[in-house]
Parts: C-alpha cells; structure tokens; sequence
C-alpha cells in the first residue's frame, strides 16, 4: 500500500508548523488530498509527490548523485506501491541509486523524521515517455551518517552517472540549500530517542512486552525498555522520557532520573537510532499500572532474561547495570565456588589511554561537567570494556572520543590500577595502555562527554584530577605495573 492520505496530511502539517509560510506553494498538493486521487502516485496530474534523501556526513557535506538530464541532485525519485511511508520511499531510492542501505543513516534532532524541505517545481513534458509537463512536490528527509567513515557509493540505477560530496553552499538546489544552511546541521549524530532502564535497586527489571504490530513498531511483539522518539516540543531528552512514560504509563512515577549510556537501536524503517537510555528507580505492582501502549509489564531478574524475547542489546545493557550496582542490602559477593573455599566478584574492567608527546606531556580530558562519572573532572581517554578485546575497545574509545587512529602494535601495557570505590561495590580493574604512536591530533568528538583534550607535565597535574589516572600516572613514573585504590592496602 502507498503512503495514506492522513499520512501524508500530517508530513506536510508538521513541515508547515515550521514553514508557515509556504503553505500557499502546497495549495495544489493540498487540493489533491481532499481528493479520491493518490498523490503519491505518479500518474496523478497535474501534480504528485517525489522523495529524495539528503545525506550530510561529519563535514557537512551533502551526497549528490549526477542525472544525465537533471544534473546533480540529492538522490530521490517516485513513490512506489509499496513505499509504506514516505520517508521509506526516499530511503529506498538512495539505497538503489547509491547502494547506501538505511542502517548507514540516522535522523536528525533538527527534523525528526519530517521533510527539512518541499520543493515544488515544475517538470517539462516528455513525448518519449508520453508524460504531459507536471509538477513534482519533492518531500526532501534529511539523514546524518551513522558511522564516522563515509560509506562506499555504488552506483545502481542506469540514470546516474556518478556521486560526489558537495559543501552546504554549494547543494544544487537553492530552497534545500537555504534550509540547510538555516538549520545548521553539523553531521555529528546525537540521541533522538530516550528510553528508561527501569530497576527496584533489589535486583528487579521493569520490561514492558510490545504490541504485536510488524513492520508499525520497532521490537514488535517482544520485551522492551518504555520510552520513545524525540518531537520537536520535547526540549530535552529527559522531557521525551517523561513524556512518553506519561502516555505510555501514566501512573508510573520514576525517582533517580539520571542519563546512563547511549545506545544504538534500529528503526522500523531499518535506520539507526541513538538512544539515550536513563535509569530510574520504582518500587510497585506492574499490574495495578494503567497502561495505555503494549500488553504488559513485567518485573524480571537478570537470570531470566535468556528465556524472553528481547534484543541483545537490552539484555546486555540490563546485566551490565545489574553488575554495576549491588542490589539494596545485598553484598556484591557471589555464590560459593567448585572448589568450596573462594568466592567469585565480578570484576568491571575499564581501559585507559596512557600517551605522551615529545616533551613528555601526558594527554587529559576535562569530562563534561553532567558527565554520570567525574563530571568536571580531568581524566584519561578511557571507557569500559565491551564485547570485544581490551586493545580493541582501547583503539575504538580513541578514534571515537578523540579522533586518534592507533595500531595495535603499537600498544603495550603500561599499569593495572584495581580499584574499589566504596565497601561492597563492584571492584574495577583498570587496565593502562600506552601507545608508542598514534595518527591524527587529539580533537573533542564527543562533547557531551569531554570538553577538551590538554598534554600536561606529570610534575603539573590538573588538581581535579580522576584518582585512579593520578595513580597510574605516578606508578608509570615510577616504573611500577600495579597499584591499588580503595582496598584498604598501602
């Protein structure tokens, strides 16, 4: 089925809450749709409806592909039966005419999935192809690239010639261009949708199980986190989560609110969506809650959540929560081992970037004053280890937080600092690599989590500095391989 009229009513109704004042300029469009007419289809005369998809990477560039009567333009064409939506339609077309798949792409806060531009332009007749002169209304959806390389451009549909990647003011068209450059959208993708790990702080998980809706809604029919998208009247990501919860689970009152990580989910267009995921704590019967979305909620343990229908990455991110905080009046101590006398702890590990220039400065970052951890704070380039080697997560946490290309040969380790914040919390390992050589000068990719990077002398150490990197720091300089915070040892 094409897009539905009461679809694309509320497109063009969103675009002209921004854009008042081209309503005049869709008066025809508009016309069609009080019609028994489809105007998304292209026998629809004397106007109907294209989609293009306008591609802006890291240096805010623009995708272009050449059209050998047109010139070039962003890549689009015609709606197509089974364009669920429009904005599935200009996916589709970018994916056949440059073979850029969706899950390359991610939305923008600036738009939220309606069109950052309509051009209305008219279309010359073509006796080849026995069409009369039209007019196209082309819904133009702005993407971000989802990942920091550009993906490869492979040319499919035998009327494009080539691609190339043009700076905002140079984008062909004037109207996309104008609105681009008004909106000013820097290519770094950000969080468009918020979702709540909620806990009772004795173990349990609230997942909420989906309704059953292929193809409508994301996770269909299985257990999720609450939480939705971004709109344009949510002025921050904690206003979308308690937006949602409150039409989602209206008598739902969370306490704790507090930013936990950002996530990658996928879309049910097949976009990726980075999610801010916040915790929250509850304490209640999930049955007595009214619910106005899904089927039910539910409180689990982690040990359950192997026998659910659930994504792997929320299961991984409800264990990596639980493993980072003991449940209230609960040791953080296992069960009894095989060999009947040890006790096995979970240890977290985190991997910290250890580099010196030539005036043997060591690399700091100053932490976003809301950072969940040290905010305001100078620390390490550092992060936790996920499902991957500790060298690997080292080399990615540097190319993703400050734009640094190592090689793992160049990689050794150079401390172990094993630290315990407070009595019965989960005990740290953290592993310090030094890197010999790295590529590139260190830049700040991710300020919502590091203001700015700074060589400091080790003998001229920031005094808000994270105490497991001054330890590290020192024992390094010392020539020492471990070190011990928090355990009550010297």
């Amino acid at each position: 089925m094409p897009p539905s009229h009461s679809h694309i009513r509320a497109t063009i109704e969103a675009y002209l809450g921004r854009h008042a004042e081209e309503r005049e300029a869709l008066d025809g469009l508009l016309a069609v749709l009080d019609s028994a007419e489809e105007p998304s289809s292209r026998t629809t005369l004397p106007g109907h409806i294209t989609c293009s998809a306008v591609i802006i990477d890291r240096d805010r560039r623009v995708l272009h592909t050449g059209h050998r009567e047109t010139g070039l333009l962003t890549p689009g064409g015609h709606v197509e039966p089974g364009d669920r939506t429009l904005l599935t339609a200009a996916l589709r077309e970018v994916s056949e005419q440059a073979g850029i798949e969706p899950g390359a792409l991610c939305l923008t806060r600036q738009t939220l999935g309606s069109p950052i531009d309509v051009c209305v332009h008219d279309i010359d007749a073509n006796p080849s192809k026995g069409e009369p002169a039209h007019r196209h209304y082309d819904f133009r959806f702005a993407f971000y690239l989802a990942g920091e390389e550009l993906p490869p451009v492979t040319l499919q549909d035998e009327e494009v010639s080539g691609a190339q990647w043009l700076a905002l003011p140079e984008v062909t068209s004037p109207t996309l261009r104008a609105k681009l450059l008004q909106a000013q959208l820097d290519g770094q993708p950000e969080a468009v949708n918020a979702s709540a790990l909620i806990h009772d702080g004795a173990g349990r998980y609230l997942l909420h199980l989906r309704d059953h809706k292929p193809g409508v809604i994301g996770e269909s029919g299985a257990f999720a986190l609450l939480g939705g998208g971004r709109t344009h009247d949510d002025r921050s990501l904690e206003g979308t989560l308690l937006r949602e919860l409150s039409e989602e689970v209206p008598d739902l009152r969370l306490e704790a609110v507090e930013p936990y990580v950002v996530e990658q989910a996928t879309s049910v267009e097949g976009l990726s969506v980075p999610v801010q995921v916040f915790t929250g704590r509850w304490h209640g019967a999930p049955d007595r809650l009214r619910l106005y979305e899904g089927v039910l909620l539910h409180w689990f343990t982690p040990d359950k959540l192997d026998e659910l229908r659930l994504s792997p990455a929320t299961r991984d991110l409800i264990r990596q929560h639980a493993a980072e905080n003991v449940p209230d009046g609960q040791s953080a101590v296992g069960p009894p081992m095989w060999d009947g006398g040890s006790r096995a702890v979970l240890n977290g590990i985190g991997v910290h970037l250890h580099l010196e220039d030539d005036a043997s400065r060591v690399l700091l970052g100053l932490r976003h004053p809301a950072s969940r951890y040290a905010g305001g704070t100078w620390h390490y380039l550092a992060g936790r280890c996920e499902q991957e080697s500790a060298i690997t997560s080292l080399i990615r946490e540097a190319r993703e937080e400050a734009g640094l290309v190592i090689h793992p040969a160049d990689v050794e380790l150079a401390h172990v600092v094993h630290v315990v914040d407070r009595p019965g919390g989960l005990p740290l390992m953290q592993l310090v690599f030094r890197a010999r050589r790295w590529e590139g000068t260190p830049e700040v990719r991710e300020p919502d989590k590091c203001l700015a990077w700074r060589w400091w002398a080790p003998h001229e150490l920031p005094e808000r500095l994270v105490p497991c990197a001054r330890t590290a720091i020192t024992g390094i300089a010392e020539g020492r391989a471990y070190s011990e915070l928090g355990w009550g040892t010297p």
